[in-house]
C-alpha cells in the first residue's frame, strides 16, 4: 500500500484547522453525509487513517475516540431527493458545506478532500487531493462520516427490508442490482443514477 507524504504545511492539529471529507458518492441509496473535524493539538489520536482503509471495528473505534477528543465535530448531509435533483457532485460539495457550518466553532481554514470546495464557506478552504491518506484531519472527517453513513444505512435496511442495505451500504453490489431488479426501488434509492432510472423507465 503506497502511503503519500503529509503535506508540509498542514499541521496534524490546530485549533483553527478544519478537515472534511464526505462518504457516500458512489452508492445507488441513502444520502451522502459529510464530516468536519477541528482536533485538539493537547489530544492527539493515533492510527487515523483514510476510512476505506481501516476495518469495521477500528473505524468504530476511532470514531468514539474523536467525537470524544475533537474541539468540534460537525455532520452535514445531502438526501435523495437533492441528490436527484442537484446531482452527486453538488450534493456531495452542499453535505460538506452543512458540515462546515454545524460545526459550532469557526475555524480560520478548511482542508476539504479531493479537488473541489464547496462555496459559501466562512473561512479560507482548500481542496487536498487524497486528503483522506495525507491530512490527519481530513483522515479524522472521514472516519466520523464514514461510521455516521453506515449506521443509517444498517437502519434504513430495517425501514426497506430486502435490499441487503446494512451489508453493501447501499453501493451497486451484485446482490443489490438483483434486489432492485426483483423489488423495484424502494423511496431511499437516487433515481438519478443509471441503474436506478432504467428501472424507473416506462
Amino acid at each position: 500500500m503506497k502511503v503519500l507524504p503529509p503535506l508540509p504545511d498542514c499541521p496534524v492539529a490546530a485549533p483553527w484547522l478544519a478537515g472534511v471529507d464526505e462518504v457516500g458518492r458512489g452508492p445507488l441509496a441513502g444520502p451522502v453525509i459529510a464530516a468536519a473535524v477541528i482536533l485538539d493539538p493537547e489530544q492527539p489520536i493515533d492510527g487515523l487513517a483514510d476510512s476505506k482503509r481501516l476495518s469495521e471495528r477500528h473505524r468504530e473505534t476511532l470514531a468514539v475516540e474523536i467525537h470524544a477528543r475533537a474541539l468540534a465535530v460537525g455532520l452535514g448531509r445531502a438526501e435523495v431527493e437533492e441528490i436527484d435533483r442537484i446531482n452527486i457532485l453538488q450534493a456531495s460539495l452542499l453535505a460538506m458545506r452543512r458540515a462546515v457550518l454545524a460545526l459550532g466553532a469557526a475555524p480560520e481554514r478548511v482542508l476539504v478532500d479531493g479537488n473541489r470546495c464547496p462555496e459559501g464557506l466562512p473561512c479560507r478552504a482548500e481542496a487536498v487531493v487524497k486528503g483522506d491518506q495525507r491530512v490527519a484531519v481530513i483522515s479524522a472527517a472521514s472516519i466520523v462520516a464514514k461510521v455516521a453513513r453506515d449506521r443509517e444505512m444498517v437502519a434504513l435496511d430495517a425501514e426497506y427490508p430486502g435490499y441487503g442495505l446494512a451489508g453493501h451500504k447501499g453501493y451497486p453490489s451484485p446482490a443489490h442490482l438483483e434486489a432492485l431488479a426483483r423489488l423495484g426501488p424502494s423511496p431511499v434509492h437516487r433515481r438519478s443514477f443509471g441503474p436506478v432510472r432504467r428501472l424507473c423507465e416506462p
